[in-house]
Protein backbone atom coordinates (compact mmCIF):
# COMPACT_ATOMS: atom_id res chain seq x y z
CA UNK A 1 0.00 0.00 0.00
CA UNK A 2 1.03 3.82 -0.84
CA UNK A 3 2.55 5.62 2.06
CA UNK A 4 -0.07 8.33 1.41
CA UNK A 5 -3.03 6.20 1.31
CA UNK A 6 -1.41 4.30 5.06
CA UNK A 7 -1.41 7.80 6.57
CA UNK A 8 -5.08 8.70 4.84
CA UNK A 9 -6.77 5.42 6.18
CA UNK A 10 -4.32 5.56 9.70
CA UNK A 11 -5.00 8.90 10.53
CA UNK A 12 -8.46 9.25 9.61
CA UNK A 13 -8.89 6.63 11.89
CA UNK A 14 -7.08 7.92 14.39
CA UNK A 15 -9.06 10.78 14.53
CA UNK A 16 -12.46 9.47 14.58
CA UNK A 17 -10.69 6.90 17.46
CA UNK A 18 -10.05 10.10 19.36
CA UNK A 19 -13.72 11.58 18.60
CA UNK A 20 -15.33 8.64 19.83
CA UNK A 21 -13.26 7.38 22.84
CA UNK A 22 -10.86 10.65 23.80
CA UNK A 23 -8.13 10.07 25.96
CA UNK A 24 -8.52 7.07 28.48
CA UNK A 25 -8.34 7.80 31.94
CA UNK A 26 -5.20 5.66 32.57
CA UNK A 27 -2.73 4.03 30.90
CA UNK A 28 -2.60 7.12 28.00
CA UNK A 29 0.89 6.76 25.89
CA UNK A 30 1.84 10.73 26.36
CA UNK A 31 1.29 10.15 29.95
CA UNK A 32 4.26 7.65 30.33
CA UNK A 33 6.39 9.18 27.89
CA UNK A 34 6.08 12.02 30.75
CA UNK A 35 6.83 10.35 33.59
CA UNK A 36 10.11 9.11 31.41
CA UNK A 37 10.78 12.34 30.68
CA UNK A 38 10.75 13.30 34.28
CA UNK A 39 12.61 10.93 35.54
CA UNK A 40 15.48 11.73 32.59
CA UNK A 41 14.94 14.57 34.15
CA UNK A 42 16.06 13.70 37.61
CA UNK A 43 19.12 12.24 36.49
CA UNK A 44 20.40 15.36 34.27
CA UNK A 45 19.39 18.38 35.94
CA UNK A 46 21.24 21.32 36.05
CA UNK A 47 20.98 24.57 35.92
CA UNK A 48 22.39 24.99 32.39
CA UNK A 49 20.97 25.44 29.10
CA UNK A 50 23.22 22.37 27.46
CA UNK A 51 21.84 19.64 30.13
CA UNK A 52 19.07 20.67 28.79
CA UNK A 53 19.47 20.26 25.45
CA UNK A 54 21.04 16.87 26.09
CA UNK A 55 17.52 16.06 28.62
CA UNK A 56 14.98 17.24 25.15
CA UNK A 57 17.42 15.07 22.70
CA UNK A 58 17.29 12.21 25.16
CA UNK A 59 13.62 12.32 24.61
CA UNK A 60 12.61 13.51 22.23
CA UNK A 61 14.88 11.74 19.77
CA UNK A 62 14.15 8.72 21.87
CA UNK A 63 10.41 8.40 21.21
CA UNK A 64 10.88 9.81 16.99
CA UNK A 65 13.68 6.91 17.28
CA UNK A 66 11.31 4.17 18.48
CA UNK A 67 8.51 5.31 16.26
CA UNK A 68 11.12 4.93 13.40
CA UNK A 69 12.10 1.34 14.37
CA UNK A 70 8.33 -0.11 14.73
CA UNK A 71 7.24 2.14 10.99
CA UNK A 72 10.25 -0.32 9.42
CA UNK A 73 9.98 -3.34 11.41
CA UNK A 74 5.75 -3.57 9.57
CA UNK A 75 6.21 -1.42 6.49
CA UNK A 76 5.91 -4.40 4.67
CA UNK A 77 2.38 -5.12 6.01
CA UNK A 78 -0.19 -2.69 5.33
CA UNK A 79 -2.88 -3.46 7.79
CA UNK A 80 -0.17 -3.09 10.49
CA UNK A 81 1.04 0.18 9.10
CA UNK A 82 -2.30 1.60 8.84
CA UNK A 83 -3.20 0.16 12.29
CA UNK A 84 -0.11 2.02 13.87
CA UNK A 85 -0.66 5.10 12.20
CA UNK A 86 -3.95 4.90 13.65
CA UNK A 87 -2.69 4.10 17.28
CA UNK A 88 -0.22 6.99 17.21
CA UNK A 89 -3.09 9.48 15.33
CA UNK A 90 -5.22 8.60 18.55
CA UNK A 91 -2.22 9.06 21.27
CA UNK A 92 -1.14 12.21 20.38
CA UNK A 93 -4.31 13.89 18.91
CA UNK A 94 -6.54 15.07 22.25
CA UNK A 95 -9.45 17.39 20.46
CA UNK A 96 -12.57 15.76 22.05
CA UNK A 97 -10.29 15.77 25.35
CA UNK A 98 -9.94 19.37 24.67
CA UNK A 99 -13.61 20.03 23.96
CA UNK A 100 -15.16 17.79 26.48
CA UNK A 101 -12.91 19.69 29.46
CA UNK A 102 -13.85 23.60 27.55
CA UNK A 103 -17.51 22.17 28.17
CA UNK A 104 -17.22 21.59 31.64
CA UNK A 105 -15.98 24.65 32.64
CA UNK A 106 -18.63 26.41 30.62
CA UNK A 107 -21.05 24.23 31.89
CA UNK A 108 -20.21 25.34 35.30
CA UNK A 109 -20.11 28.60 34.55
CA UNK A 110 -23.50 28.66 32.99
CA UNK A 111 -24.88 27.12 36.42
CA UNK A 112 -23.15 30.12 38.65
CA UNK A 113 -20.68 28.04 39.83
CA UNK A 114 -17.93 29.93 39.59
CA UNK A 115 -15.99 27.71 42.48
CA UNK A 116 -16.40 24.79 40.28
CA UNK A 117 -15.04 26.31 37.11
CA UNK A 118 -12.17 27.94 39.12
CA UNK A 119 -11.14 23.84 40.18
CA UNK A 120 -11.47 22.56 37.13
CA UNK A 121 -9.65 24.99 34.51
CA UNK A 122 -6.08 23.36 35.67
CA UNK A 123 -7.39 20.67 34.10
CA UNK A 124 -6.87 23.15 30.61
CA UNK A 125 -4.42 25.82 31.19
CA UNK A 126 -1.96 26.79 33.66
CA UNK A 127 -3.73 30.23 34.49
CA UNK A 128 -4.15 31.26 38.00
CA UNK A 129 -7.51 30.00 38.70
CA UNK A 130 -8.52 32.33 42.17
CA UNK A 131 -7.71 35.80 40.51
CA UNK A 132 -10.13 35.38 37.82
CA UNK A 133 -13.83 36.41 38.15
CA UNK A 134 -15.80 34.33 35.41
CA UNK A 135 -15.63 36.68 32.38
CA UNK A 136 -12.12 35.73 33.24
CA UNK A 137 -12.04 32.04 33.03
CA UNK A 138 -14.21 31.98 30.18
CA UNK A 139 -11.49 34.02 28.34
CA UNK A 140 -9.22 31.36 29.34
CA UNK A 141 -10.98 29.10 28.40
CA UNK A 142 -11.83 30.04 24.38
CA UNK A 143 -7.85 31.31 24.54
CA UNK A 144 -6.71 27.59 25.21
CA UNK A 145 -9.13 26.34 22.96
CA UNK A 146 -7.58 28.39 19.86
CA UNK A 147 -4.31 27.34 21.06
CA UNK A 148 -4.58 23.85 22.31
CA UNK A 149 -6.11 23.03 18.60
CA UNK A 150 -2.43 23.78 17.01
CA UNK A 151 -0.92 22.29 19.65
CA UNK A 152 -3.10 19.06 20.32
CA UNK A 153 -4.47 18.49 17.14
CA UNK A 154 -3.11 20.54 14.07
CA UNK A 155 0.14 20.23 14.52
CA UNK A 156 0.86 17.09 15.03
CA UNK A 157 -1.48 15.91 11.80
CA UNK A 158 0.93 18.33 10.27
CA UNK A 159 4.07 16.62 10.97
CA UNK A 160 2.58 13.40 10.60
CA UNK A 161 2.10 14.90 6.66
CA UNK A 162 5.64 15.69 6.41
CA UNK A 163 7.19 12.19 8.41
CA UNK A 164 4.64 9.77 8.83
CA UNK A 165 4.20 7.89 12.46
CA UNK A 166 7.93 9.14 13.51
CA UNK A 167 6.61 12.74 12.74
CA UNK A 168 3.36 12.68 14.62
CA UNK A 169 5.13 10.64 18.06
CA UNK A 170 8.22 13.55 17.54
CA UNK A 171 5.60 16.60 17.88
CA UNK A 172 3.56 15.29 20.85
CA UNK A 173 7.38 14.15 22.44
CA UNK A 174 8.60 18.14 21.70
CA UNK A 175 4.85 19.49 22.90
CA UNK A 176 4.99 17.84 25.88
CA UNK A 177 8.59 18.48 27.04
CA UNK A 178 7.76 22.12 26.04
CA UNK A 179 4.88 21.66 28.76
CA UNK A 180 6.74 20.19 31.34
CA UNK A 181 9.98 22.02 31.48
CA UNK A 182 9.69 24.87 28.51
CA UNK A 183 7.96 27.96 31.15
CA UNK A 184 10.26 30.22 32.63
CA UNK A 185 10.45 28.87 36.33
CA UNK A 186 13.42 29.45 38.38
CA UNK A 187 14.27 25.75 38.01
CA UNK A 188 13.31 25.98 33.97
CA UNK A 189 14.19 28.96 32.76
CA UNK A 190 17.81 27.63 31.31
CA UNK A 191 17.38 24.11 31.61
CA UNK A 192 14.06 24.53 29.36
CA UNK A 193 15.66 26.57 26.95
CA UNK A 194 16.06 24.01 24.29
CA UNK A 195 12.23 22.70 24.83
CA UNK A 196 10.85 25.84 24.56
CA UNK A 197 12.55 26.82 21.13
CA UNK A 198 12.12 23.27 19.95
CA UNK A 199 8.69 24.13 20.56
CA UNK A 200 8.42 27.13 18.82
CA UNK A 201 9.86 25.71 15.43
CA UNK A 202 7.79 22.73 15.39
CA UNK A 203 5.03 24.40 16.12
CA UNK A 204 5.27 27.01 13.46
CA UNK A 205 3.87 25.55 10.68
CA UNK A 206 0.54 23.98 12.46
CA UNK A 207 0.22 27.42 14.17
CA UNK A 208 -0.27 28.79 10.85
CA UNK A 209 -2.59 26.52 9.18
CA UNK A 210 -5.03 26.51 12.12
CA UNK A 211 -5.28 30.54 11.91
CA UNK A 212 -5.43 29.70 8.33
CA UNK A 213 -7.96 27.34 8.98
CA UNK A 214 -10.33 29.48 11.30
CA UNK A 215 -10.93 32.18 8.98
CA UNK A 216 -11.72 29.89 6.54
CA UNK A 217 -14.16 27.88 8.91
CA UNK A 218 -15.11 30.82 11.18
CA UNK A 219 -17.86 32.01 9.48
CA UNK A 220 -16.04 36.30 9.65
CA UNK A 221 -12.89 35.44 7.27
CA UNK A 222 -12.45 39.31 6.80
CA UNK A 223 -12.94 39.79 10.53
CA UNK A 224 -10.65 37.01 11.26
CA UNK A 225 -7.69 37.68 8.74
CA UNK A 226 -7.66 41.41 9.89
CA UNK A 227 -7.57 40.13 13.57
CA UNK A 228 -4.79 37.44 12.78
CA UNK A 229 -2.72 40.40 10.10
CA UNK A 230 -3.07 43.04 12.74
CA UNK A 231 -2.70 41.30 16.09
CA UNK A 232 -1.14 38.23 15.92
CA UNK A 233 2.34 40.03 15.94
CA UNK A 234 1.66 41.47 19.60
CA UNK A 235 1.45 38.35 21.41
CA UNK A 236 4.36 36.99 23.07
CA UNK A 237 4.16 33.63 21.75
CA UNK A 238 5.00 33.26 18.11
CA UNK A 239 2.60 30.44 17.58
CA UNK A 240 -0.08 31.81 19.71
CA UNK A 241 -0.21 34.64 18.84
CA UNK A 242 -1.70 33.99 14.79
CA UNK A 243 -3.91 31.42 16.48
CA UNK A 244 -5.49 32.68 18.73
CA UNK A 245 -5.78 36.14 16.79
CA UNK A 246 -7.77 34.24 14.32
CA UNK A 247 -9.94 32.54 16.93
CA UNK A 248 -10.53 35.94 17.89
CA UNK A 249 -11.98 37.35 14.54
CA UNK A 250 -13.64 34.39 13.55
CA UNK A 251 -15.47 34.80 17.01
CA UNK A 252 -15.94 37.82 16.84
CA UNK A 253 -14.54 38.66 20.58
CA UNK A 254 -11.72 40.35 22.60
CA UNK A 255 -8.70 37.81 24.06
CA UNK A 256 -5.32 39.60 25.27
CA UNK A 257 -5.12 41.34 28.19
CA UNK A 258 -4.12 41.07 32.03
CA UNK A 259 -3.31 37.23 33.21
CA UNK A 260 -1.34 35.16 36.01
CA UNK A 261 0.71 32.40 35.43
CA UNK A 262 2.03 30.72 38.33
CA UNK A 263 1.75 34.08 40.21
CA UNK A 264 3.36 35.75 37.85
CA UNK A 265 1.46 38.38 36.37
CA UNK A 266 1.52 39.35 32.44
CA UNK A 267 0.10 42.41 30.59
CA UNK A 268 -0.87 40.91 27.17
CA UNK A 269 -1.96 43.52 24.13
CA UNK A 270 -5.46 42.63 23.27
CA UNK A 271 -5.97 40.53 20.24
CA UNK A 272 -9.19 41.55 17.83
CA UNK A 273 -9.38 45.17 20.23
CA UNK A 274 -13.43 45.69 18.00
CA UNK A 275 -14.81 42.44 19.33
CA UNK A 276 -17.03 42.36 22.21
CA UNK A 277 -15.87 40.86 25.86
CA UNK A 278 -15.86 36.79 25.98
CA UNK A 279 -19.42 35.05 27.25
CA UNK A 280 -19.70 31.97 28.59
CA UNK A 281 -21.76 31.09 25.28
CA UNK A 282 -18.50 31.75 23.27
CA UNK A 283 -16.40 28.64 24.72
CA UNK A 284 -19.13 26.22 23.23
CA UNK A 285 -18.37 28.58 19.52
CA UNK A 286 -14.70 27.80 20.40
CA UNK A 287 -15.20 24.30 20.76
CA UNK A 288 -17.31 23.45 17.76
CA UNK A 289 -14.93 25.66 15.52
CA UNK A 290 -12.25 23.82 17.26
CA UNK A 291 -13.57 20.35 15.92
CA UNK A 292 -14.12 22.00 12.50
CA UNK A 293 -10.68 23.17 12.10
CA UNK A 294 -9.08 19.93 13.49
CA UNK A 295 -11.02 18.08 10.03
CA UNK A 296 -9.79 20.63 7.84
CA UNK A 297 -6.56 20.14 9.05
CA UNK A 298 -6.94 16.30 8.75
CA UNK A 299 -7.98 16.64 4.58
CA UNK A 300 -5.05 19.41 4.20
CA UNK A 301 -2.28 16.78 5.82
CA UNK A 302 -3.75 13.86 3.60
CA UNK A 303 -3.52 15.75 0.70
CA UNK A 304 -0.19 16.98 1.58
CA UNK A 305 1.25 13.70 2.21
CA UNK A 306 -0.61 12.79 -1.79
CA UNK A 307 1.57 15.19 -2.86
CA UNK A 308 4.73 14.14 -1.25
CA UNK A 309 4.58 10.60 -2.00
Amino acid sequence: MRADRTFAYGATAGLLGDLLLGDPRRGHPVAAFGRAAAAVERALWRDHRGWGALHTAVCAGGAAGAALLATRAIRKRPAASVALTAAATWAVVGGTSLGREARAIGAALEAGDVEAARARLPHLCGRDPQSLDAPGIARAVVESVAENTSDAVVGALVWGALAGVPGLVAFRAVNTLDAMVGHRSPRHLRYGWASARLDDVAGWPGARLTAALAVAAGGAPRRATRAWREDARKHPSPNAGPVEASFAGALGVRLGGTLSYGGRVEHRPVLNGGGRAVEVTDIERAVRLSRRVGWLALGTAIAVRKVRT
